[in-house]
């Protein structure tokens, strides 16, 4: 089952009893400008031109942390390596290497997990996971990603594989392009997320439901 509203994340939060979740798997903006610095690469490597907001100018306060450790019994947070101020130190970091290293942009993304396990190493290079009609570009097959941070389904698929076991209810306070929704899913675990900006919502939904159309074309 998935719960996925357009709302603020401290809203669906506060309707939640202690530890009501099992994991939760979130990408709050990282305080880096990520929404205007893709300008410069809107229309290459598969990104698709988005309005610019405000909404990566900063990053979430301590009353939010503060309430995501309150309704889950664990977390995995992506970027937390911006967010070391209210993260404790742990060994368990997930690194996404994302096998692209002549562009410009990061060779990789961090995940603080509260599993305090080993530390691990996930490599895969975003593909054509968008659901919408691929580009041809230097003979290599490329999607349009509905959102400037949008992490491959994959990526989330392996965070379930690793740390979710049957049974658990997932939380995402950022559902931005919607992948952990599919991954979830396809996956069967219960999902609650919420997104806060409409446009991305809309897109995310969308994007959601082509995918359970195309599934059960299948079945």
């Amino acid at each position: 089952m998935m719960t996925i509203t357009n709302e603020d994340n401290m809203e669906l939060m506060a309707r939640y009893p202690d530890n009501y979740f099992e994991l939760a798997i979130v990408d709050p903006p990282y305080g880096i400008g990520a929404d205007k610095g893709i300008q410069k690469n809107e229309g290459k490597f598969g990104y698709k031109k988005h309005r610019h907001t405000n909404w990566d100018n900063s990053i979430p306060n301590k009353e939010y942390f503060d309430e995501l450790f309150r309704v889950s019994k664990n977390q995995i947070v992506w970027g937390g390596n911006y967010f070391t101020e209210y993260l404790n130190p742990v060994m368990s970091w997930i690194v996404w290497d994302k096998m692209q290293y002549n562009f410009s942009f990061a060779h990789g993304e961090l995940a603080w997990n509260s599993f305090n396990t080993k530390l691990r190493i996930f490599r895969y290079a975003r593909g054509n996971e968008s659901g919408f009609a691929p580009k041809i570009k230097d003979g290599m097959k490329q999607g349009l990603n509905i959102h400037p941070t949008q992490k491959p389904i994959a990526l989330y698929k392996y965070c379930l594989e690793h740390f979710a076991k049957e049974g658990d209810k997932i939380l995402d306070t950022h559902l931005g392009s919607g992948s952990i929704a599919i991954a979830c899913h396809d996956y069967k675990f219960d999902l609650t997320a919420c997104e806060l900006d409409p446009e991305y919502f809309k897109d995310a939904m969308k994007r959601i439901n082509n995918h359970l159309a195309q599934q059960k074309l299948f079945l």
